[in-house]
């Protein structure tokens, strides 16, 4: 068994997953994770952005309306423990501040893996590449660092 039966992931995983064709690597690692029996968590903030990732992609007509809207109930029903704490806020702020973030959103996802102390995971190269030197815990999916 993994040293973290928990695991923290963002949007832009879980966009690759409903958006991309089940070959796809994104869906093996998600599908290791649930054999594996891992507990993913992300804070409500994912709903948000994944709803505006798919609105984005359909608005370039990388989607229809039909594959969007089913792409996002898939997304929805993903199972994913999500954690709406206020302390996640004054956290985030600071995480931004300290790691010079242009924006919290992300830094949402790094307080919370931080507050259960547990991995964070993602396939947002700019934010791995800004935070990795400092955050250990955080990966990128695909490498093996």
């Amino acid at each position: 068994m993994p040293s973290f039966s928990q695991l923290c992931v963002d949007a832009s995983i879980v966009v690759r997953l409903v958006t991309v064709e089940a070959t796809n690597p994104t869906q093996a690692i998600w599908s290791h994770w649930r054999n594996e029996g891992y507990l993913l968590v992300a804070p409500r903030l994912l709903r948000y952005e994944v709803t505006n990732a798919l609105h984005q992609i359909r608005r370039v007509g990388e989607l229809s309306d039909r594959s969007a809207r089913a792409a996002l109930r898939v997304a929805l029903d993903q199972p994913i423990e999500f954690y709406d704490d206020e302390e996640l806020h004054p956290r985030a702020l600071d995480l931004s501040s300290r790691l010079n973030r242009p924006a919290t959103y992300d830094s949402h996802y790094l307080a919370l893996a931080e507050h259960l102390g547990i991995e964070f995971w993602t396939l947002d190269e700019r934010l791995y590449n800004s935070v990795r030197h400092q955050l250990p815990w955080v990966h990128l999916l695909g490498t093996t660092s």
